[in-house]
């Protein structure tokens, strides 16, 4: 009988599992197709906010390839793979404070249309990616980093829709440079919280094995 639960358990971690890496493909697949529309729409219009959001999703897929090689992995692989997710949102942020920095360098007035164009199908993407990740927000760290990105996604496509309004209301490109700063220091804030959520779990795991 005890050998029939330890069968039943295996299966249902493995299902449990094989779920989890069909929601990472689901979600890597759409990222993946938004960053290369988001790039487009970035150099047609001359946004920086779409810039941001286009670095932001290839930054997700790069997290989601990671996240789907350490399903079923130990919690300490899964909290080193989270750091480096961290890692990443600070690379995309990094490249999102260039192209400000850049975009002041040489300012000009984004193309509102494609602004506003790409971020509605880009919030569309982000709230189904937020949608599939919802079951899975919170206990393994693996799938929260990923659900923490699409959140990040969703403020960013609000965000960017925003821009493109101002800009469109404005007739100013300053609006658009406001919200590539907003961003920058959302990025920043999200790749502090999966850091820190990452090193409490590595602690605890030092704990455990230590006791």
């Amino acid at each position: 009988m005890s050998e029939c639960c330890g069968c039943g358990k295996t299966l249902e971690v493995e299902r449990m599992q094989a779920r989890q890496r069909r929601v990472l493909y689901q979600v890597l697949a759409i990222n993946l197709v938004t960053f290369v529309m988001m790039m487009f729409a970035a150099w047609h219009s001359g946004s920086a906010s779409l810039l941001s959001g286009s670095l932001d999703n290839l930054g997700d897929v790069l997290t989601y390839a990671l996240s789907i090689a350490v399903v079923g992995a130990s919690l300490a692989a899964k909290a080193r793979v989270a750091m480096l997710k961290a890692l990443f949102i600070l690379c995309a942020a990094i490249a999102v404070a260039v192209g400000i920095g850049w975009k002041l360098a040489h300012p000009h007035l984004p193309l509102f249309e494609s602004m506003g164009a790409a971020a509605l199908l880009n919030l569309a993407a982000n709230l189904l990616c937020l949608r599939l990740l919802w079951p899975y927000r919170q206990g393994d760290i693996n799938l929260a980093s990923a659900w923490a990105c699409s959140l990040n996604d969703v403020y960013e496509g609000g965000a960017v829709i925003l821009a493109a309004a101002a800009v469109w209301a404005f007739g100013a490109g300053w609006p658009d440079l406001l919200i590539g700063v907003v961003l920058l220091l959302l990025f920043l804030r999200s790749a502090w919280r999966v850091a820190r959520a990452a090193w409490r779990e590595l602690q605890l795991n030092k704990v455990a094995h230590a006791s």
